[in-house]
């Protein structure tokens, strides 16, 4: 019997093939075949989908500084990664479409893709709205704030005031998302989420500083960007649609009545499933755990989530009661849908979620590091298993975060 040698098949073939994977490490096993497989087809796959998110890990007091551990649900097995950039003294403020936003004290901010190291800088913190002034030599009071709460019965001195460079990394901006990825050198758009006014702020390719969207104050739940535009959600499930391509930005606002079983939880995201925009609810509850109260801790737990599409007819949300195949990626990334069947090892009618919620945010109570995986089905939360839920040894900051691996 002849033996095939598959060495020899035709570049236009492989080719073909190739542009068939839809999983990246599918991808490289094919290249890995032999040299003339490797040949003809490119390091760099620019066909691919949107692939399944890695959990990204905290580092711990005994791991290396420069590397970072990363949780790979479809096989279970760590990924481990080169990236000094997002150490302690940075914070990251979300990922979206592969890319982690990174914001440092210095005030810097900028982007990195953990897979290709390639790194972008946007305008640093002392551009945002509501930054006066910004003096490196005034320690602790680096920064000179303008309260955005100008009602002119205020006086002037209660309008001012200062922050220093720690407190304002950490809590000025909530999160940061992108309208789609910079690889390549592609031009992208990205809004910012306020966190301690409520507004909205957005940076495009050309500016040297974020701008303020006037009239979207409170649109500060979550951001999408869907259909060309951005997307904003109010804490009752209302929309501000925001068009930042012109010269100035236009806001368009969809007001949904609320119901009975309607989204008044604890906290919103927006999801685009198959081109239709969904929002889920989430719920907390607060954990009072013996032993968390003997040292005067408390700590806010998920204990469920609620799924609405929007009825654009007639302006209104409409509960979902089944994801079906589909599962949902919530917490400081940007919301995202996928297909369950196309990555092995995953379930339909999901919901993977981590901690996002600050502590400010809910009187005090820090986060224990909240996340695990939802089934809307029966509404029991099952646990990762690289990351078992209310463990108290996982008490390092920031939370774990979902970031989308991106070859490009």
């Amino acid at each position: 019997m002849s033996t095939v040698d598959w060495s020899s098949l035709l570049p236009e073939i492989l080719h073909m093939i190739s542009t068939n994977l839809k999983i990246h490490a599918d991808y490289i096993r094919f290249r890995a075949v032999c040299t003339a497989w490797r040949a003809s087809t490119p390091a760099t796959p620019t066909h691919l989908p949107c692939q399944l998110p890695w959990l990204m890990l905290p580092q711990t007091s005994s791991s290396n500084h420069r590397r970072r551990a990363f949780f790979n649900l479809s096989n279970n097995k760590f990924h481990i990664l080169d990236l000094p950039e997002a150490c302690h003294r940075r914070r990251r403020c979300g990922s979206s479409h592969g890319w982690l936003i990174i914001l440092e004290e210095s005030p810097s901010i900028f982007l990195i893709n953990p897979l290709t190291r390639a790194k972008i800088t946007l305008p640093p913190l002392s551009t945002f709205p509501y930054v006066v002034r910004f003096d490196f030599s005034n320690v602790g009071r680096e920064y000179i704030l303008r309260s955005p709460y100008d009602d002119g019965l205020v006086n002037y001195v209660s309008q001012i005031y200062t922050c220093g460079l720690k407190d304002m990394r950490d809590s000025f901006v909530k999160k940061i998302v992108l309208s789609n990825s910079p690889s390549g050198g592609s031009k992208f758009l990205a809004l910012a989420i306020m966190n301690k006014t409520g507004d909205l702020a957005y940076w495009k390719d050309g500016q040297n500083s974020w701008d303020l969207i006037e009239g979207a104050r409170s649109f500060c739940e979550d951001v999408i960007f869907f259909n060309g535009l951005f997307y904003a959600v109010d804490k009752y499930g209302c929309i501000a649609v925001c068009d930042v391509s012109g010269d100035s930005p236009r806001v368009e606002f969809i007001h949904t009545p609320r119901a009975n079983d309607g989204p008044e939880g604890d906290m919103q995201y927006l999801v685009n499933v198959n081109g239709e925009l969904l929002l889920v609810t989430r719920y907390l509850e607060l954990a009072t755990e013996l032993g968390q109260l003997q040292i005067g801790l408390g700590t806010y737990e998920t204990h469920e989530f609620r799924v609405f599409r929007l009825d654009l007819s007639g302006r209104k949300w409409e509960r979902v009661m089944s994801l079906d195949d589909t599962m949902l990626f919530l917490g400081e990334n940007s919301s995202l849908a996928l297909v369950a069947s196309d990555f092995p090892g995953c379930k339909g009618n999901r919901i993977y979620f981590t901690d996002d919620y600050f502590e400010l945010d809910y009187g005090g109570f820090p986060g224990n590091h909240d996340l695990g995986i939802f089934n809307l089905e029966d509404g029991r939360i099952e646990q990762l298993l690289c990351y078992p839920r209310n463990s108290h040894s996982h008490l390092q900051w920031p939370p774990p975060i979902w970031i989308t691996p991106n070859p490009c």
